[in-house]
């Protein structure tokens, strides 16, 4: 058993590093193999719409050969994809949403029949973490991930997600604007709500790698 941790966040300690390593965590617990990879550590770019995915004579995946392409590998061969998110603009990062137009749009080949051409199934979660709080993204929830409802068509299972919100972003906010937000409410969020979004992290991994 496979599970892959994919960081969509430019910092490699903060929030959504932290939950993501958690999960690995609770996969591993259970005996899974376990990989972390850093998205901003690799130079790529979203889809080129160059269509070679899309050939009837093709293989039907991303031909575009840049630093993503050996990661593009991986997350086809798992058992289980787990994606990290912050929320920016009420939207996934920019190098996630690189990274998800070039792994599963290759699969969808326009056949109503047959819409998917991924090899099996794949397990996936994604983690979202952001500064607004539960009630603020509430009935915005939706529109966070538009590519989240291709996921079950895809691969076979609809993706789990877990969300941390209110998430303490400075180590010292003295130094930083931060007029709109609460430093004692987020202060408080930190210290009893994100061991708890730790700990779902760990089940999330944790049955992500039970069969």
């Amino acid at each position: 058993m496979k599970i892959i941790a994919v960081n969509g966040s430019a910092r490699k300690a903060g929030n959504t590093a932290t939950l993501l390593n958690k999960a690995l965590e609770g996969a591993k617990s259970v005996g899974a193999e376990v990989e972390f990879i850093q998205l901003s550590d690799l130079n790529y770019k979203g889809c080129m719409s160059c269509f070679a995915c899309k050939l009837v004579s093709g293989k039907h995946r991303c031909a575009w050969n840049d630093g993503l392409k050996p990661v593009l590998a991986k997350l086809e061969a798992a058992d289980g994809v787990i994606f990290g998110s912050p929320i920016y603009f009420m939207r996934l990062s920019a190098i996630m949403q690189g990274c998800l137009e070039r792994f599963m749009f290759p699969y969808y080949i326009y056949n109503r029949k047959t819409p998917s051409v991924f090899p099996g199934k794949l397990k996936t979660a994604f983690i979202y973490t952001m500064n607004a709080t539960e009630e603020f993204i509430a009935p915005l929830k939706q529109g966070l991930n538009p590519v989240a409802p291709f996921m079950e068509a895809l691969f076979g299972e609809k993706p789990a997600e877990l969300y941390s919100y209110n998430t303490w972003q400075y180590s010292d906010y003295s130094k930083y604007e931060h007029a709109c937000f609460s430093v004692e409410d987020k202060a408080r969020q930190r210290k009893e709500q994100f061991p708890k979004d730790c700990a779902a992290a760990f089940e999330l991994g944790k049955r992500m790698a039970t069969v």
